[in-house]
């Protein structure tokens, strides 16, 4: 699984040689994936964090030292996401919870919340971009897998990464004045 001259590739990655980049995500995208699906159970979650992983070192390549291999970089980086993401579903399933039992003590006051909430969730993903939207779209609701979308919409699986994570990059700011709601779009769209 190890990519040669990974060394070398990493060097030109923190010189921003997009082609190093592309080689590194392509050899190990994949693999990367399963790895966290094993530990997560969800295909979805897994996927995101491993495109979150390879954001992250894209905008910080000039920043990170790798002391080991890239592969073990990449692993663990992965191996600790999941665990941080295990970690803050469990406190957020916690939250929703108490405020699931919450809403069950003052449901009126609360419906008007969650009317003006749902109203501007609608609002945040109508105003994405027409392609961007249809990703997003297609993932959260419809629950298909990035390869699917990218059959469906004859594109690359790499843009629709790309467009996913810019989309809740986008809705993340739109909705961060609800976020305490947003735990609970979040935890039941993904159901």
């Amino acid at each position: 699984m190890s990519l040669p001259n990974e060394k070398e590739l990493f060097r030109q990655i923190k010189e921003s040689d997009e082609g190093a980049f592309e080689k590194v995500f392509h050899h190990y995208y994949q693999n990367l994936c399963v790895f966290a699906s094993k530990i997560l159970q969800d295909d979805i979650a897994a996927e995101e964090i491993v495109q979150d992983l390879f954001v992250k070192i894209w905008e910080k390549r000039t920043e990170i030292e790798i002391k080991t291999s890239l592969k073990n970089y990449l692993v663990r980086s992965v191996k600790n996401q999941c665990l941080n993401y295990i970690k803050h579903n469990s406190i957020k399933k916690e939250h929703a919870k108490i405020m699931l039992s919450e809403k069950e003590k003052a449901p009126e006051k609360d419906n008007f919340v969650e009317i003006d909430l749902m109203k501007k969730i609608e609002e945040s993903i109508n105003s994405l971009p027409k392609k961007r939207q249809e990703v997003f779209r297609l993932s959260r609701e419809e629950g298909l897998k990035y390869r699917e979308i990218a059959e469906k919409l004859n594109v690359s699986i790499k843009t629709v990464e790309t467009q996913m994570g810019l989309a809740i990059k986008a809705l993340r700011e739109k909705l961060k004045h609800y976020s305490t709601f947003i735990t609970l779009f979040y935890l039941f769209l993904k159901k």
